[in-house]
């Protein structure tokens, strides 16, 4: 294993991506305040179409963590400009709070195939799991189950969410921002730009294709 894998991994494994500390989300206040979101992400953080995450379930930590950065324009969503700005920091907590726990319903995967770089095609699903469970040593692309858990579920704690069941184009527009430098909100270590820089725009549908099936 080279050292600048060794690097990324342990970056991976240990790195905590997360917000300043915050008070505890209110859940039942957070309902209350989701009214205005539910147009978009749905009454219970199921977003009705792909265009727009579903946010079930993803970890209080880190919907917290998102929402102050979309609010203080470290993470740029246009989609979300100026709906968060008359909210407090409490709000966006129990907003977090609120979404976290509600279940996520699956988008569920596809049958596809995908070309890749060499002009081969191979099946989708098939190379969406090895990637997600084992990477790609070649490119020195880690596994993504070594932070979002083997089934997908996540790791609160450390701010890394949910992605199991998550729609696969949100899945695939978050990695192709991180590869191309249009998302960089994930802190210092860099750490989802470093996996995405590798990645293929096959392996990339391949990924999160499969991942919207997971559960």
């Amino acid at each position: 294993m080279s050292n600048s894998l060794r690097t990324l991994l342990l970056v991976l494994g240990f790195t905590v991506l997360a917000p300043a500390a915050m008070a505890a989300g209110d859940a039942g206040r957070g309902e209350k305040l989701a009214t205005t979101c539910a147009a978009c992400h749905g009454a219970d953080g199921n977003s009705p179409a792909p265009t727009f995450p579903k946010l079930a379930g993803l970890g209080e930590k880190y919907l917290t963590k998102q929402l102050v950065d979309i609010k203080t324009k470290v993470r740029v969503v246009p989609e979300m400009t100026g709906l968060l700005d008359n909210l407090s920091d409490q709000d966006l907590a129990d907003l977090a709070a609120y979404y976290a726990g509600k279940p996520l319903q699956l988008a569920g995967a596809r049958k596809l195939e995908v070309q890749l770089n060499s002009g081969a095609k191979e099946d989708a699903l098939v190379l969406g799991e090895r990637l997600y469970r084992a990477g790609n040593a070649t490119t020195q692309t880690p596994a993504c189950s070594g932070c979002h858990s083997p089934r997908g579920l996540g790791n609160d704690p450390a701010s890394f969410p949910r992605l199991s069941g998550q729609y696969a184009e949100y899945i695939e527009k978050q990695l192709r921002d991180f590869r191309a430098g249009n998302r960089v909100n994930d802190g210092e270590a860099q750490v989802m730009r470093k996996v995405a820089e590798h990645l293929s725009d096959a392996e990339i549908v391949a990924l999160a294709n499969y991942i919207a099936g997971l559960h």
